[in-house]
């Protein structure tokens, strides 16, 4: 045993040691062998000569891709909104989004609303009022949606587009629309939506899983101008 075998590639001597008894044991440093041997197997399983840790693929999840806050309602031209700072009046009021996509207010003058959520504008607001006052209060609210709609297309009975209710998830819109039509592929619906940065963001849908009650947090709720397709 206190030999080192010329074709070992380590050396860890095990010594024996006797209690009381005469009960012999391994000593901490043959334990520290044993341990050292059965864990090597696992970190070879997982190595790959070469590649280091920071270079191996990503894992594919069955969710849906990176995405933004799913309640994020994105402001339109023909939107009404509530613009609301707390003691001031003159500056409060209730704006549409102009067809430029622009909102106008006193002290501010012009801003571009469209393509920004309500938490974004109120934002840009507050610090466009730091200016002139001291800690301002800025709260938007959407008041009323003139361009409401989403689109349903491919293998459904009556695609297009049907105006937005609240809380309208992708169920809701599919039964809208008559249910689907023969050989849809109900495990690869997906849902298209433009984000606040102008890319356009899919969210997969499967009706197989949801219709079971599995991974409900994909029928989602919709908001306008969004597109489901069935292939």
């Amino acid at each position: 045993m206190g030999r080192k075998s010329p074709n070992s590639r380590a050396y860890f001597p095990l010594r024996f040691v006797a209690d009381a008894g005469g009960r012999r044991s391994i000593c901490r440093r043959g334990m520290a062998a044993i341990a050292l041997a059965g864990v090597m197997p696992f970190l070879l399983g997982f190595a790959v000569p070469g590649v280091s840790a920071a270079k191996q693929p990503a894992r594919e999840t069955a969710g849906a891709p990176s995405q933004k806050p799913l309640g994020e309602y994105i402001i339109s031209p023909s939107d009404v909104l509530d613009v609301s700072v707390w003691k001031e009046p003159d500056i409060s009021r209730t704006v549409t989004v102009r067809p430029d996509g622009k909102i106008s207010l006193p002290l501010l003058g012009e801003m571009v609303a469209s393509g920004k959520s309500p938490v974004e504008l109120q934002a840009v607001i507050k610090e466009k009022l730091q200016r002139y006052i001291v800690s301002p209060e800025v709260t938007v609210l959407l008041h009323d949606v003139k361009n409401g709609a989403v689109s349903i297309l491919g293998k459904v009975s009556k695609p297009g587009a049907y105006p937005v209710a609240q809380q309208m998830t992708v169920l809701d819109l599919i039964a809208a629309a008559g249910g689907f039509k023969d050989y849809a592929k109900l495990s690869k619906i997906y849902v298209l939506r433009v984000d606040t940065g102008g890319a356009t963001v899919r969210y997969k849908f499967n009706f197989k899983e949801v219709i079971k009650g599995r991974n409900l947090s994909q029928n989602i709720a919709l908001l306008p101008r969004d597109t489901v397709y069935v292939p």
